[in-house]
C-alpha cells in the first residue's frame, strides 16, 4: 500500500514555517545532512529570513569558529571591514568559500542597515577553534582573557603575568601539529605546561566571575561577555588537547564529546541574550545519542543539541534537514521506501514537513534506512523522527 505523506508537507513559505512554531523556542536548531551543499544552504537561508522577519529571532549561529565569528558579527552589525574580509577571515573550516554563507552574511548586513541596535540581527559561531585533524593553540583565547583582566584588576589578583603565560604556551606549532590527531604521543595536551595552563585558565575564569560588577562597570557587558567566551574557549581547548594526548580506547569518544560540550556552552550563552537560530550538522543537534564509526570502531557521544536541550527543556527545538540527491558526490535519487524517497516523489524542489502529520501518515509502516555512498552525507535515520520538531527537505540535483 502506497504511503501518502503529501498532507504533512507544505511549501517553504512564511505561514507553513510559522505553523511549525506553536511557541517560539529560545534555541531553534536547524540541522543539515551534509555541509556545503548549495541547495541546503539556500533552504537554510530562506528559512532563517522568515524566522528573523516574522518570528523576531535576532541571533544566527553557525557551526563555525566562535572566535573568528566576531569578525562577521562586526561586519553585519556595524559595517566593520568588508564582506570579503568577513567571509575569508570570519569562518572556520574554510566555509566562507560557500556561496550560501556569503549570501547569508550579505543579507544580514543589508537587513541591519539603518536599524537601531536592538533590532539588528547578530552573527555568532558556536564551534570551537577546531578542525578534523587539528585544534588551535589556546593562545588567542587565554591571552584575550588575561588581557581583559589585567587592564581592569590589580596584578596581585592575577594567577600569572603575561610573560609567564607566553612562556607556558610556547610555540603554537606544538599545539596545532596535525599528526597529534592520529598519534597521541605528538600531543602536548598532558605536558607540565599544559597542566599548569589549565589551572591558570580556571583561575582566570573564576576571577572574571568574581569581579563581574567591577568589570562590567569599567568597560561594558559586551566586553565582559567576550571575555567569558575567551574563558570558555580556553578551557575547552585545553580539555580537548588533554584528550588528544590520551591513549585509552575512549579517546575519540571523549574528543567528540568535548567538542559538542563546547558547542552547547556557546549556544546556551547565546540563548541567555535572546532567541537563537543555529545551523549545523544534524548529528550536532539530534536528541538521540550520536554515533560514528572510526578506524578504531564505533564511538558514541551526546550532541550539543541534546546537552543544551537538557538544560532548556521545551525552550529547545530541533528541525532536521533531509536531501534527495547530491549528484556530484554520487548520491543519486533515494530509494522510494525511505523517508527521503517519499519526499523526493512529491512535486516541487523543497518543502517543510510537520512531524506529527508525517507520523500519522507513516503509522504502522517502517521506512527503510537510506545508505549513503559518500562519507560526507548522513541520511535521515527513521528512528530519529519522534525527536524532530520540524523537517525541511531539499530535492537537490541527481
Amino acid at each position: 500500500m502506497a504511503i501518502d505523506i503529501a498532507p504533512a508537507a507544505r511549501p517553504v513559505e512564511a505561514d507553513a514555517v510559522l505553523d511549525l512554531l506553536p511557541a517560539r523556542p529560545r534555541l531553534l536548531a536547524l540541522g543539515e545532512p551534509a555541509h556545503g551543499q548549495d541547495a541546503l544552504l539556500r533552504l537554510r537561508n530562506d528559512l532563517f529570513r522568515i524566522l528573523v522577519e516574522q518570528a523576531g529571532y535576532r541571533t544566527i549561529a553557525l557551526e563555525s569558529d566562535c572566535l573568528k565569528g566576531r569578525i562577521v558579527d562586526g561586519y553585519v552589525t556595524s559595517g566593520t571591514g568588508t564582506l570579503d574580509r568577513a567571509v575569508e577571515e570570519g569562518f572556520g573550516h574554510g566555509w566562507g568559500a560557500f556561496p550560501g554563507n556569503r549570501d547569508l552574511v550579505r543579507w544580514m548586513r543589508a537587513y541591519n542597515e539603518g536599524r537601531p541596535a536592538s533590532e539588528r540581527v547578530r552573527f555568532a559561531g558556536f564551534d570551537g577553534p577546531l578542525e578534523i585533524t587539528a585544534a588551535d593553540s589556546p593562545r588567542r583565547a587565554l591571552t584575550g582573557l588575561h588581557g581583559h583582566l589585567a587592564a581592569r584588576v590589580g596584578a596581585d589578583l592575577l594567577p600569572c603575568t603575561a610573560d609567564t603565560l607566553d612562556r607556558l604556551l610556547g610555540d603554537d606549532g606544538r599545539w596545532t601539529d596535525p599528526e597529534a590527531m592520529m598519534d597521541p604521543a605528538r600531543s602536548v595536551g598532558r605536558s607540565a605546561e599544559a597542566v599548569r595552563l589549565r589551572l591558570i585558565a580556571d583561575d582566570l575564569v573564576a576571577l572574571l566571575d568574581e569581579q563581574a560588577p567591577r568589570l562590567v562597570a569599567s568597560s561594558s557587558r559586551e566586553e565582559w561577555e567576550r571575555a567569558r567566551q575567551d574563558g570558555r574557549t580556553a578551557l575547552g581547548l585545553l580539555r580537548y588537547h588533554h584528550w588528544m594526548a590520551d591513549t585509552s580506547p575512549g579517546r575519540m569518544g571523549r574528543l567528540l564529546g568535548v567538542r559538542d560540550a563546547m558547542m552547547a556552552a556557546e549556544l546556551l550563552a547565546l540563548a541567555e541574550r535572546g532567541p537563537v537560530l543555529a545551523s549545523g550538522h544534524n548529528s550536532h543537534f539530534q536528541r538521540q545519542e550520536s554515533t560514528m564509526t572510526l578506524w578504531q570502531g564505533p564511538v558514541r557521544w551526546w550532541s550539543a543539541g541534546a546537552l543544551a536541550g537538557t538544560r532548556l527543556g521545551e525552550e529547545y527545538a530541533f528541525w532536521a534537514t533531509a536531501v534527495g540527491a547530491i549528484g556530484d558526490r554520487g548520491v543519486g535519487a533515494p530509494p522510494p521506501d525511505t523517508v527521503e524517497g517519499m519526499l523526493y516523489a512529491l512535486p516541487g524542489e523543497r518543502c517543510v514537513v510537520d512531524p506529527a502529520g508525517l507520523a500519522t501518515a507513516l503509522a504502522g509502516a517502517e521506512p527503510a534506512a537510506r545508505v549513503s555512498p559518500w562519507f560526507g552525507y548522513a541520511p535521515l535515520d527513521p528512528a530519529h523522527l519522534p525527536g524532530l520538531d520540524g523537517l525541511a527537505f531539499a530535492r537537490g540535483t541527481a
